[in-house]
């Protein structure tokens, strides 16, 4: 199975080098030095990483065949994904693959049935849960352990499960509570 490790990002220097978005938790392994990258594009590329060092809190990397600024610059914006055995889990227990959270029934603290997740989202502040409600309606619950304390993916897509701590106008945002204007603030 793949997993996406990251999004490159804009060319840094004249020698191929690129700057990569992390989405994974262990950059060290996923970019280590020849480890092949497949990229999220029609059709698949494989890409070897030839170097990669830490700039700050920046990774760049270098891929072979991938000789100057130019032919870096084309692949601004590829999501590259790394090859993960079957079975295979991410060493921190708080950390999770999408593939394990994708299909997973949603309930609330209270018990309730809240849905199911569909994808997951990774923006660069925070990963987000999207949830089909019931009722077909799509929601994204940021993925925090305020409104998602507890995830079960050890029992298997059948038995596992996602708990949401609900507040007003997170799984219902039409019920989202209203904070009434003071009639008397001028604005």
């Amino acid at each position: 199975m793949q997993v996406t490790v990251g999004r490159i990002g804009r060319a840094h220097g004249l020698k191929g080098e690129v700057g990569i978005e992390v989405r994974t938790d262990e950059p060290e392994r996923r970019f280590a030095v020849g480890a092949r990258l497949t990229t999220e594009t029609k059709p698949p590329r494989t890409l070897t990483v030839e170097a990669f060092r830490w700039h700050g809190e920046r990774l760049l990397v270098r891929f072979e065949g991938v000789p100057d600024r130019t032919a870096a610059e084309q692949l601004r914006n590829v999501m590259v994904l790394a090859e993960t055995p079957e079975g295979e889990q991410p060493e921190d227990p708080e950390e999770f693959y999408d593939r394990d959270l994708v299909g997973l029934p949603v309930r609330t603290t209270e018990g309730e049935q809240a849905g199911v997740v569909t994808t997951v989202v990774h923006l660069p502040s925070q990963d987000l849960l999207e949830i089909r409600r019931p009722s077909g309606q799509t929601v994204l619950v940021p993925l925090v352990a305020e409104l998602v304390p507890e995830i079960v993916t050890t029992l298997g897509p059948t038995e596992g499960y996602v708990i949401v701590a609900d507040r007003p106008g997170l799984l219902d945002p039409e019920g989202a509570e209203v904070v009434p204007t003071d009639p008397g603030a001028s604005s």
